[in-house]
């Protein structure tokens, strides 16, 4: 695997506990053995039928970036985090393992897994925390937007929840609501790093700033031509209508409505325009929308949605839950399979190749061949990602974009619906 350049490690997006295993694992004689994690969920949120995919590609490059240099390594003797057996294996750290995954854009569901990922013990131990803090982000937002996009039955969906979010996590956040079927992102950079398409005219604060509203209007109209879109409920929203056809002629691209009721305002806009002539002009609503309000908006005359909070937090985005677990771990030259028996918190042993038939996951549990040799039912789930520590190529985000289009049309209606029931998964 190439060196990584010009960008930070992620070595220390972890848990200190990941390196005080590993420091014991050294000691016990641990640290080199065959071993097999996965990473998954135990069960999906309530009232949700199925999981999106997203953050492979972040999660592999993390990987590859996974490195201690001469700071990390001052820092953690600084502070005594471990002994200097450790210090000497980390400043060697270099993962050399195999891992495959869900394609990015596929479906989950419970004990679906998603990543497994086999290396010695010791290197694989300590990609926990980097590998289950994107993964669990970015595959909640997605899963939110996916069932965003399904209410939206067919109308634009534009991401704009940077806002409500940190600064770097609301990039991620753009590119997962991009491949989970959002049309737009407002953040620009999501748009430079991803390629993501960005829109955004003004807001409260433009048309606030000025005399009036028409004087916003007309400064708006002057800059960006009639086919854009003029947010027209910062005093009110009949009035903001009729100026914004006033300035901009019947041609005038979209309104924006972003307070009120969105099913009520939505039908006197509609109502209004038509009458002014403007029959062909776009009505966007935004307001803390998530699945349940715009399903309730159907049949509104509304023809795009602009969605934030709850994309990135609330209601809209409950935790994906995943969690990062061994499996299997060599015992005299074969895997053997480990499980954990915690009440609540158990787990199925052994390496799993994954399977998705009639809509349903089916489990293959095989220590034996990777999870890409195994012949099982229907559609393999599972790609090679790195394979002895080479990352491999890895497919665009549109072609992402168009393997989630895909996955969702093999689920039944039951597991698409607001209230999903999952399909089963089968372990054999």
């Amino acid at each position: 695997m190439a060196e990584p350049t010009g960008r930070p490690a992620t070595s220390l997006l972890t848990d200190r506990y990941e390196l005080t295993m590993l420091d014991a694992a050294l000691a016990s004689g641990r640290a080199g053995d065959r071993a097999v994690f996965e990473l998954f969920t135990r069960s999906l949120p309530p009232r949700r039928g199925y999981g999106i995919v997203a953050g492979t590609a972040r999660a592999v490059d993390a990987v590859a970036r996974f490195r201690f240099g001469a700071d990390e390594l001052a820092w953690l003797q600084t502070n005594g985090v471990v002994s200097e057996r450790a210090i000497d294996f980390l400043a060697d750290y270099r993962f050399a393992g195999d891992v495959w995954g869900y394609a990015e854009g596929d479906l989950y569901q419970a004990d679906s897994p998603v990543l497994t990922v086999e290396a010695p013990f010791g290197q694989a131990l300590v990609l926990e925390t980097v590998l289950l803090s994107i993964f669990n982000h970015d595959s909640a937002v997605a899963s939110a937007v996916a069932r965003m996009v399904n209410a939206a039955d067919g109308r634009p969906l534009i991401e704009g929840g940077a806002r409500r979010a940190h600064e770097s996590a609301a990039i991620a956040a753009a590119r997962a609501a991009y491949l989970a079927g959002a049309t737009a992102t407002s953040n620009l950079e999501a748009g430079r790093t991803w390629g993501i398409p960005t829109v955004g005219t003004i807001g409260h604060a433009f048309v606030l700033a000025h005399a009036d509203e028409r004087t916003a209007f007309e400064a708006q109209f002057e800059l960006l031509g009639a086919d854009t879109t003029f947010l027209v409920d910062t005093y009110d929203i009949e009035g903001g209508i009729r100026t914004a056809v006033e300035v901009a002629g019947a041609g005038l691209g979209a309104v924006r409505i972003d307070s009120g009721d969105l099913a009520v305002e939505a039908k006197r806009a509609r109502t209004l325009l038509d009458g002014l002539g403007a029959d062909r002009t776009r009505i966007i609503v935004s307001g803390d929308l998530d699945e349940w309000s715009m399903q309730a908006l159907r049949d509104a005359p509304i023809d795009g949605y602009l969605v934030g909070t709850n994309l990135i937090t609330g209601s809209g985005h409950p935790t994906a839950s995943m969690v990062y677990k061994l499996v299997a771990i060599d015992d005299g030259g074969a895997l053997r399979s480990v499980t954990k028996r915690s009440s609540g918190k158990g787990t199925t042993g052994g390496r799993k190749a994954a399977f998705r038939e009639d809509g349903r996951e089916v489990l293959v549990v095989d220590n034996d061949r990777p999870p890409t040799d195994v012949v099982g039912p229907g559609r393999r789930l599972q790609v090679p990602l790195i394979e002895a520590g080479r990352q491999l190529p890895m497919p665009s985000l549109e072609a992402s974009r168009d393997h989630a289009k895909l996955a969702l049309g093999e689920l039944p209606p039951s597991a698409l619906a607001i209230d999903g029931v999952p399909p089963r998964t089968v372990v054999g």
